[in-house]
């Protein structure tokens, strides 16, 4: 036997245990890889993390599962994203605990389910938001709306509920919003002639049961003559503040605060509020030095890394200066610019004739043999060695023809912001050679790089009418020949065509330069002297070189807006401003009333005379019949009944009927139901509080009926109760509150 062979012997059971060993982790990973395609893609994946387990050495099975569980989790992250975008919280919450069971360390899935519940109370926020500006109540529908953009400034819900309730607030409420129909809304008609100040202010006090407290520095020698007839109280005093130089200020309903217009007195009684503005698209630069001559606030602070804006001011000016702010903090616009390049390049070359010897010498040869000169000085006494020579004694018949058609196309997209610049290069980078002598040191070289090809320079212009001018800048060039320099350098000279223009097209128009032509014709003739120039025969002893070259380039730009700008609606009212002394402060306008029934004098200092005093409440205004929005009689005998199923299983959704009756037209309302929270959770509904659920109304006519929708609790068991508690509607101006109820039970069985 060889004794070679037993090692191999050896070996051989090893090879074939490690051959089975990889057959084996094949057929597991090609099991997974087949499950994957035909089965369940998370019962594949259940089945692969065990078999990983149980091989926990199969490195290549371990890298398949990875992969698989991040494809599977970032598809689960995908749809889960996309159903909150459309508001799907309930589905996106599922997708989200399914994408954590496949893998629960995720990043994303953490922060999804958290931004899930920050999103749903956000929403919650928002319909008590809709809530409050159905019923009338704009200041609280603005301070929800404030507080979900505080953490998120483009949430589209609460920039809608904030400018309809900037839109939907009155002037002469702005400062008291919830003083409304309170002492400051009360009517009163009030008559003086010469009277001190103080005595309008005891009348008021009378007359709408104010309290009124005075800074010791107020005047008391200021005399007016008023007369006011069916006016508010707030209109009054707002009245006497601008003309007497004093500012009034709302302790609480009953208590109002009066002092003089002064700067030291503002800086005393007058309110400051801080608010910061997280800027997503305008620079904090230009929006600081806007505040700064706008609204004249002197407390800003900026944040360049955050583009954080900080300002401290009243709050009549930092509500000037954040609609200021939005107007700027919008989004730039951007453009697609499709660019097509085409040069058409053409040559054709003849090369027809006979080509004869253009050159006869007459010198000393080395030898007869060798043909060549000799070099230098020449001995003439050798007279007889000299003899004529051809330097090439050869004639060539010279026949080529060729005709080359070439063809260059680029076709670019560029995505451009607007007014910003955009290159585009195609082409090669030539290298270019640089010698530098230096004394005592040496040569050195150095190498510099040459652009050649096409050269695309654009800067587009987005318009509002959505157009765009665009400035154009087109280079073409290539190398024409090499030019050789000292010492071995090397230089190239170049063929360029450029234009440069400015042209304003529409969206989506294309525009076609052309005209950027080179053409060549090159004729080049050699004949010999005088039989060359023969008529006929000429052409037996010349030869022509015919060389011509066309050369075109064909520009094609379309745009394509992408975004454009999109103002706020506030940028384009007017917004008012205040005063020089007063920044953001509303205008001093009275509501409408009848003629003559406001007149206001103030006189300087003078004796007191004689004055009429009358100050009478009038009851308070009816809408009249017949105007629109005016209260119609079914609304007021407005009826209700609430129907459901009677029975319902636990973790199920049960749906009741609420039946309105009556007819006519209303400006918005809210619908109160209560239910029992033991036993159900509302589904749907505008407002959610423990027990009380609110049912927003969409202005117009009334809904014959509306569906009411409550998940029954998993575990719950008993007898539940859900009843409507009262009707409020919006109509005309006014706030009607139905007495119209209705009630219903549900019985919870397993």
């Amino acid at each position: 036997m060889n004794p070679l062979n037993r090692p191999l012997r050896r070996l051989l059971p090893l090879a074939l245990a490690g051959l089975l060993a990889a057959c084996a982790t094949n057929t597991a990973l090609d099991r997974s890889r087949a499950e994957f395609i035909s089965g369940d893609p998370l019962a594949a994946l259940t089945a692969l993390e065990q078999r990983v387990r149980d091989e926990p050495r199969n490195l290549e099975l371990r890298a398949f599962y990875l992969r698989q569980r991040e494809r599977l989790a970032s598809e689960y992250l995908a749809a889960a994203e996309h159903a909150r975008t459309l508001g799907e919280f309930d589905r996106a919450e599922q997708l989200y605990r399914r994408a954590q069971g496949i893998d629960p360390t995720h990043p994303r899935v953490v922060a999804g389910i958290e931004s899930l519940a920050d999103e749903r109370r956000r929403q919650v926020r928002l319909s008590e938001g809709d809530v409050a500006l159905a019923r009338g109540d704009a200041a609280a529908a603005e301070r929800l709306a404030r507080s979900v953009l505080a953490e998120v400034p483009a949430n589209a819900h609460a920039q809608r509920l904030l400018r309809e309730a900037d839109e939907g607030r009155a002037a002469e409420r702005l400062r008291s919003a919830s003083l409304a129909g309170g002492p400051m809304e009360r009517k009163v008609s009030l008559q003086f002639r010469e009277a001190p100040l103080r005595a309008v202010f005891e009348a008021l006090s009378h007359a709408a049961g104010l309290s009124f407290v005075f800074d010791r520095e107020m005047r008391d020698d200021a005399l007016v003559t008023l007369v006011v007839r069916d006016r508010t109280v707030g209109e009054v005093l707002k009245l006497l503040a601008t003309t007497q130089q004093i500012e009034t200020r709302l302790i609480d309903p009953h208590l109002v605060l009066v002092y003089p217009a002064t700067p030291a007195k503002q800086r005393d009684y007058q309110d400051l509020v801080s608010r910061s503005f997280y800027l997503v698209h305008a620079d904090t630069k230009q929006a600081q030095a806007l505040v700064k001559q706008v609204v004249k606030t002197r407390d800003i602070f900026i944040d360049e890394k955050l583009n954080l804006l900080v300002i401290k001011d009243t709050p009549e000016a930092v509500r000037l200066a954040e609609r200021l702010i939005a107007s700027l903090d919008v989004a730039e616009p951007e453009v697609m610019l499709e660019v097509e390049v085409l040069e058409v390049a053409r040559t054709k070359l003849r090369d027809i004739g006979l080509e004869f010897p253009d050159e006869i010498g007459y010198g000393l040869l080395a030898s007869r043999n060798g043909g060549a000169l000799v070099q230098g000085n020449v001995n003439l006494r050798r007279g007889g060695e000299l003899a004529p020579f051809a330097a090439n004694p050869a004639a060539v018949l010279r026949l080529l023809s060729e005709d080359g058609d070439s063809s260059t196309l680029a076709n670019p997209r560029i995505r451009v912001k607007n007014r910003a610049a955009a290159k585009v290069h195609i082409g090669e980078k030539v290298p270019v050679f640089t010698t530098t002598s230096t004394a005592n040191v040496g040569v050195a070289a150095s190498v510099s790089y040459l652009d050649v090809g096409l050269k695309l320079e654009v800067e587009p212009s987005v318009t509002l009418d959505d157009q765009v001018a665009i400035k154009v800048g087109l280079e073409v060039s290539n190398i024409v020949r090499e030019v050789p320099g000292p010492e071995g350098s090397l230089a190239y000279q170049l063929g360029t065509r450029s234009a440069t223009t400015t042209l304003r097209l529409k969206n989506g128009e294309t525009q076609v330069l052309a005209g950027l032509i080179n053409d060549q014709d090159r004729v080049t003739a050699r004949h010999l002297p005088g039989l060359g120039e023969l008529p006929v025969l000429g052409r037996l002893f010349s030869s022509q070189r015919d060389d011509g070259s066309k050369t075109e380039i064909v520009l094609l730009i379309t745009p394509r807006i992408v975004r454009n700008v999109v103002p706020p609606v506030s940028a384009r009212e007017d917004l008012p401003a205040g005063t020089e002394a007063s920044i953001g402060a509303l205008p001093l306008r009275m509501a409408g009333g009848a003629q003559g029934s406001l007149s206001l004098r103030a006189a300087g200092p003078a004796m007191p005379g004689a004055g009429g005093l009358s100050a009478v409440v009038p009851p308070p205004a009816v809408a009249p019949p017949g105007v629109p929005g005016a209260a119609d009689a079914s609304l007021r005998d407005l009826a209700v009944r609430l129907t459901g199923p009677g029975t319902a299983k636990p973790g199920s959704t049960v749906t009741l009927a609420l039946e309105l009756g009556g007819s006519g037209r209303h400006d918005g309302g809210v619908i109160d139901v209560g239910y029992d929270p033991v036993l159900l959770e509302p589904v749907g509904f505008a407002a959610v509080v423990a027990g009380q659920a609110s049912v927003a109304l969409v202005p117009g006519a009334l809904p014959s009926q509306l569906p009411l929708s409550f998940r029954v609790r998993a575990q719950g068991q008993g007898m539940a109760s859900v009843a409507v508690t009262g009707v409020t509607l919006q109509v005309g101006g006014q706030r009607m509150a139905s007495p119209a109820s209705s009630s219903t039970t549900i019985d919870v069985v397993p």
